[in-house]
């Protein structure tokens, strides 16, 4: 019998307890390990049972455990004393409210950021994350908080969240999506309600709030009784359905995120697009501005670009979303008469200069289009980037694309483990996620003995977890137990054991071990120094091929002359990918470069102890300092792919075989590794201050979020009139700019008069340089002209090249007007210079922003 309507009875806590709920209501216990001991405490078992979920615990103690709990003495004090902290830290001010040194003194220009994402990992009893993305969100959120930063999440509620993975009889993906029920879980209903236009069908979408910390976390749910069914479906999978279904998401996250931080009285100063999946937040704004207070489209354009970040994640053009022009044409046709455009007009935010009209609608370029400013997620990232997205900007050189890059970094307290917590907290500082450099320059003074009972400790606690995981997952596939009790000695807790986990998609290359079996095994079934594997991972429900990778590998695992070295645990997820992280003595990731955007999962690993051993490709490309790991040879040169992949594992197998290995079990010194134990130790000073999540927020807040939120206040201020200004210029600007051209260049020394370009120069020589320029109907004022020196590379090409702008000298009666520089020949070799011009605006973010450069 179907109930006819349903609904959830939250347990009613005596109120000498009450504060237990507002513990549970509040995310923090998800990185607070004290908060989590409380909870333990209530009920170890229905603890375990609960999945560690505070929330769904309290739902599941007996009325007389809460009886006890009320009248034990020690448990009440630890609950006031967690109260109590928990207060401290969401009510004391905290690195934001505390900073000294703000450039031009007073404080700082930035009130509130509205962070923007499809997905955030905050927890595994919020499943609201799919993997990396989610997580980052999850990890910026914690950060923010932690530092007191004025941020907002804004994001959808997914009532079947991502897929839980199970594996066939033949270990083929299969995916599960059980129903969530939010008011099971840490999430505050509000009172508002949002409307978003679909085809001319109303969507509603109420709104969630879940408390991460200091930061509040809003979701749409557009399953609400006022939607027809398929309308209530939008929110039903995160990544699921059809091209139109991921469109009518992306409308509600962008469009009904904007207007439900309206409705629940969130004044966002400050917008952030986590991807291109939000940025149709920018056309909300947009049409805000053009309805409600008059401007122009391009007024509006710059009015909320001035105050917008677009992050970008993808580096390949096929990651990207792209959507058909049917499609727009018909969710915003509505949109583009409102802000006074042609759907061509529509068309060209989305759409690469040149692109045909009829071209799909690319949300990567859009969300460049859009925003003020925009940042790749490494430093590599960034130079694939600023390639990728050129043509958006066609005068610019490639590395001067105005992109920039804030390397992700991983939330500390959330995914190290206790035992390594307890070592950092000694050796480097209490609070050691907020540590400076020469701080964690002190782990190197910790004993080898104590750094590698962390190790051994966090790798025990691993296999004794696998071997459960990997009981029950063989039972779920219909394995009888005395069939599965070879489980009870998978791993061997002494021995290497090296994790791979993550998204199982074609270029991270799981099965790459799995080319050169014969090496494989040899390492596997070694008696005197053996080595085991941990495989975690899932492929999307779409992607065949990611699944066929998996299936590879549970097959190998299956081998009996293997499995007790090489496993595969199936339903990878934030809980699991805490316990490999935690206990992997290596960490391998061997992607194809340049696609690996950042892979923070290595970051988690090195804080924890592990070592890397990796491709140059995202974050590990500008940290790996020859010492703190090891580095996988990249044959990316290499077109034939099936080759390349040969020549990377046989560099791999070679790290392994000749390095990793013979360093792991060298005992030499006696039974703890101390060659294994100095890398450790090294990998921790030099990539602990680097790969926190405090320090990329703080990044985000000084280069990005503070000079975001001073532009835009400066566009605002007297009625939008900067705005409307800048808007103005960039029009006349643009239009008058075939018309700016440089007709004349002349070097020579300073003491010297001008003359011969082509003689040569003594190192530290001074150097004038003198152009003639017309700038057709505009003014000196509307332009910089440039002076570019540096040593001359390959092809011609200036590299470290210096800027200097050049002052004007005189006019011509014909509107000519000559300009001077000089420069310092700084080094010895081939030197050059070149002479530019770009539009010169105090409002622009950068002088190539309009793409607009005139060379000599």
């Amino acid at each position: 019998m179907k109930a006819l309507r349903s609904f959830t009875v939250r347990p009613r806590l005596p109120e000498s307890l009450r504060a237990l709920e507002d513990l549970a209501m509040n995310l923090r216990w998800a990185w607070d390990e004290r908060t989590r001991d409380l909870f333990r405490w209530v009920d170890p078992d229905a603890w375990e049972d609960s999945r560690h979920d505070p929330v769904r615990l309290l739902g599941l103690v007996s009325r007389a455990r809460l009886v006890e709990l009320e009248e034990d003495p020690a448990f009440r004090t630890f609950l006031d004393e967690l109260s109590e902290a928990s207060n401290r830290y969401l009510e004391r001010p905290r690195w934001f409210q505390s900073r000294e040194g703000l450039e031009g003194g007073g404080e700082s220009p930035l009130r509130s950021i509205a962070y923007f994402s499809p997905e955030f990992g905050i927890a595994e009893a919020l499943p609201q994350y799919s993997g990396g993305l989610g997580v980052l969100a999850g990890d910026h959120l914690k950060a923010a908080s932690d530092l007191g930063v004025p941020l907002v999440g804004v994001g959808l509620f997914y009532r079947h969240g991502y897929f839980r993975q199970s594996l066939s009889a033949d270990g083929w993906q299969q995916e599960r999506y059980p129903e969530l029920d939010p008011y099971a879980m840490a999430l505050r209903a509000t009172d508002a309600i949002v409307t978003v236009d679909l085809r001319g069908a109303s969507l509603h979408a109420r709104v969630w709030r879940a408390d991460v910390g200091r930061v509040r976390l809003y979701l749409l749910d557009a399953d609400v009784e006022e939607n027809e069914p398929p309308l209530r479906e939008i929110t039903d999978r995160l990544y699921g359905g059809d091209t139109e279904h991921r469109l009518r998401q992306e409308i509600l996250l962008g469009v009904g995120g904007v207007r439900a931080l309206e409705a629940v009285g969130e004044d966002a100063q400050v917008f952030h697009t986590n991807e291109g999946h939000a940025g149709f937040l920018g056309f909300e704004r947009i049409r805000r501005l053009v309805v409600d207070q008059g401007l122009s489209f391009a007024e509006a354009l710059e009015a909320a670009r001035g105050a917008s970040i677009f992050t970008t994640h993808t580096p390949v053009p096929a990651g990207i979303d792209r959507f058909p022009r049917p499609l727009i044409e018909t969710y915003f046709g509505g949109w583009a008469n409102a802000v006074g455009l042609t759907f061509d007009e529509v068309m060209e935010l989305g759409h690469e200069p040149g692109e045909a009209p009829d071209a799909p609608f690319n949300m990567a370029v859009m969300g460049l289009r859009l925003a003020g400013r925009s940042n790749a997620v490494s430093k590599l990232h960034g130079a694939v980037s600023r390639a990728m997205f050129a043509p958006l900007w066609p005068g610019a050189p490639e590395d001067e694309v105005p992109i920039t890059s804030v390397t992700n970094g991983v939330h500390g307290h959330t995914w190290v483990s206790s035992e390594m917590s307890d070592l950092l907290s000694r050796h480097v500082q209490p609070e050691w996620p907020e540590a400076p450099d020469d701080r964690w320059a002190r782990i190197e003074e910790a004993g080898d003995d104590e750094v590698w009972r962390v190790r051994d400790q966090s790798r025990q606690r691993l296999v004794t977890f696998v071997r459960s995981h990997l009981k029950s997952s063989l039972a779920a596939r219909g394995v009888a137990a005395g069939d599965a009790g070879w489980t009870d000695d998978v791993l061997d807790p002494s021995a290497l054991t090296i994790c791979f986990a993550r998204r199982f998609a074609t270029y991270k290359r799981a099965t790459l071990l799995l080319s050169q079996v014969e090496r494989l095994q040899n390492l596997l079934l070694s008696r005197d120094r053996p080595v085991q594997f941990v495989f975690a991972g899932k492929a999307h429900p779409a992607d065949d091929t990611g699944k066929e990778m998996i299936r590879q590998i549970v097959a190998f695992s299956s081998l009996a002359a293997v499995r007790h070295r090489f496993v595969f645990l199936d339903d990878y997820d934030i809980a699991v990918a805490r316990q490999l992280l935690q206990g992997a003595d290596v960490w391998l990731n061997n992607p194809r470069r340049p696609q690996e955007a950042c892979g923070t999962s290595g970051e988690k690993a090195a804080l924890n102890g592990a070592l890397n051993c990796s491709i140059l490709d995202g974050w590990w490309d500008e940290m790996y300092d020859g010492e703190n790991g090891w580095a996988i040879a990249s044959a990316e040169g290499v077109a034939d792919l099936a080759k390349r992949d040969q020549l990377e594992a046989d560099s791999l197998f070679a790290l392994l075989e000749d390095h990793i290995v013979p360093t792991f079990y060298d005992r030499t010194q006696g039974p703890v590794p101390t060659r294994w134990v100095s890398r450790i130790k090294h990998s921790l000073a030099s990539l602990g201050p680097q790969v926190t999540a405090t320090r990329m927020v703080k990044d985000y807040v000084e280069q990005l979020y503070e000079p975001t939120a001073a532009r835009a206040d400066r566009l605002a201020a007297d009625g939008l009139s900067a705005a409307r200004a800048l808007a103005e210029w960039k029009e006349r600007v643009s239009a008058s700019w075939k018309a700016v051209h440089i007709d004349t260049v002349h070097t020579d020394t300073v003491l010297g008069g001008l003359g011969d370009d082509e003689a040569g120069a003594d190192l530290g020589e001074e150097r004038r340089v003198a152009a003639v320029v017309s700038l057709g109907d505009l003014s000196p004022h509307d332009v910089e002209v440039q002076l570019l020196h540096g040593p001359v590379g390959p092809n011609a090409e200036l590299t470290a090249t210096a800027h200097v702008p050049m002052s004007v000298e005189g006019s011509a009666d014909d509107g000519h007007i000559r300009y001077v520089g000089s420069f310092v020949c700084e080094r010895a070799g081939r030197y050059g210079l070149a002479v530019r011009v770009v539009p010169s605006h105090p409002d622009l973010v950068t002088p190539l922003e309009l793409g607009k450069v005139s060379w000599a």
